[in-house]
């Protein structure tokens, strides 16, 4: 029996398990981690994501919102198109895919955020920023975006639809030139379960079903440091006045679902019933620590940011061992170290041209992966896009600011090795093809931002 939380139970006594939504295909990433959330992010190779002031930096640096005291309303899109795919190398002959191509279906994201000052309702004596960001997938028709399975013709780990993206945090001054900010990232853990009696045709009486779903949420904690601010003092003309330093930890997260169901077939089942017990995990963050320097230079017309990014995926094993639906795999990842370089120019008031690269190695150590075939390889990130401001747009009575962002990924081919335990499977032993992987990914993001 394949093993999804889509599985249909004794010709259909488990007809109700769907009311969990799913997607065509499940990610062991984020919108974050794997795109961007804003343009600035997306353009940037997520180089800047750590020096940008607007309210996606409740994910990246939640200690950056003091970095412009202006309140903001934003609302954007994302649009991810996929092409990943897997050749046949070699094997037995047993296929199950109809060509090379085992992914396009795109990611497509609504996201809002807001910003602002809420010091005015506290007894400090100086400014405290609020920031939250909500994303939706599917242009804001699907919350749960969510699907576990086992796979013959195999899938990518990090890619697919994401699910609800949720973000609240804030950020003060701890000190001149010293600025800390924490958020909480909220992920839904649902859990489903149903009791029926059922008939051999499929057909149910006497049901009992349950849906629960319930936040789990995980902290995210950073500092920003002015060096200028910190070291000089009010000495003019200082080197480091021109860079900042911020340190982020954002705690591992996951989107998990568990479904439980009885069935009792008169006659053939009785009671106490059939019971089917599903447990697995989807759209899961490491433990990630960054750290990044902005340099900036041409009286702050131009600025250069550098991030490395440590993500600790080899937690991820003892999260698949509890995972009914991979647990057999025996999965193997590395914690990794991603380089980011981005660059922002001002090159007229109020216009900007936003650029970055990222190397990003594959945290998938294993080559083979009993019936789930997880596929990923390292890949090469560029990005670009611009944004303009309107002082005085005719519409509105505060600021506008519009960005754009272009993201390039590439994948390198990697061999991997796809096994089965499916009786129909005319080779020797559970190994039947050898394919190499690859693909590319062009993700498109624009926003508006209202500046008050």
């Amino acid at each position: 029996m394949k093993k999804t939380i889509k599985t249909r139970l004794l010709a259909g006594a488990l007809c109700c398990l769907p009311v969990i939504p799913v997607s065509a295909m499940g990610a062991m990433g984020n919108l974050a981690t794997t795109y961007g959330v804003l343009p600035t992010d997306v353009a940037s190779a997520q180089a800047l994501s750590m020096f940008n002031p607007q309210v996606s930096a409740t994910y990246y640096n939640p200690s950056y919102l003091v970095r412009d005291d202006r309140g903001e309303l934003t609302g954007a899109l994302l649009h991810g198109e996929h092409d990943l795919r897997a050749a046949s190398t070699g094997g037995n002959g047993f296929q199950v895919r109809s060509g090379d191509t085992l992914m396009n279906e795109p990611t497509q994201h609504t996201l809002i955020g807001m910003k602002t000052d809420i010091s005015s309702i506290t007894k400090f004596d100086q400014p405290m920023y609020l920031g939250v960001v909500i994303g939706v997938e599917k242009y804001g028709k699907e919350m749960m975006a969510f699907e576990s399975s086992t796979s013959q013709q195999g899938q990518f780990v990090t890619y697919g639809r994401e699910p609800l993206f949720l973000n609240i945090g804030g950020a003060m001054t701890l000190m001149r030139g010293l600025h800390i900010g924490g958020s909480a990232r909220v992920t839904l853990h649902a859990d489903a379960s149903m009791e029926t009696v059922a008939q051999l045709d499929g057909t149910t009486s006497f049901e009992r079903i349950d849906v629960s779903a319930k936040p789990s949420i995980r902290p995210i904690l950073s500092a920003t440091g002015e060096l200028g601010e910190l070291f000089c003092g009010y000495k003019s003309n200082c080197f480091l006045s021109d860079f900042e330093v911020a340190l982020s930890f954002r705690g591992y997260s996951n989107t998990k679902a568990g479904v439980e169901a009885n069935a009792v077939i008169p006659g053939t089942i009785n009671d106490p019933g059939l019971t089917l017990r599903l447990t697995t995990l989807d759209s899961y963050q490491p433990d990630i620590l960054s750290l990044g320097v902005q340099y900036k230079l041409l009286d702050d017309d131009l600025r250069v940011g550098l991030t490395l990014e440590q993500q600790n995926w080899s937690a991820l094993e003892d999260e698949l061992q509890r995972d009914t639906v991979k647990d057999q795999a025996n999965l193997r990842f590395d914690d990794i170290l991603i380089p980011r370089l981005g660059a922002e120019w001002q090159f007229r008031p109020g216009m900007y041209v936003t650029g970055g690269v990222a190397l990003v190695p594959s945290p998938l150590k294993s080559e083979e992966s009993l019936e789930v075939n997880y596929f990923d390889s390292d890949k090469t990130v560029i990005g670009l896009g611009g944004a303009m401001e309107f002082e005085d747009p005719y519409v509105f009575a505060y600021p506008v600011r519009l960005e754009f962002g272009y993201q390039y990924q590439l994948l390198e081919e990697r061999d991997f090795r796809l096994t089965t335990l499916d009786p129909a499977n005319p080779g020797p032993g559970t190994f039947y093809e050898s394919v190499a992987a690859d693909g590319e990914v062009h993700v498109f993001s624009g926003s508006m931002t209202l500046k008050f």
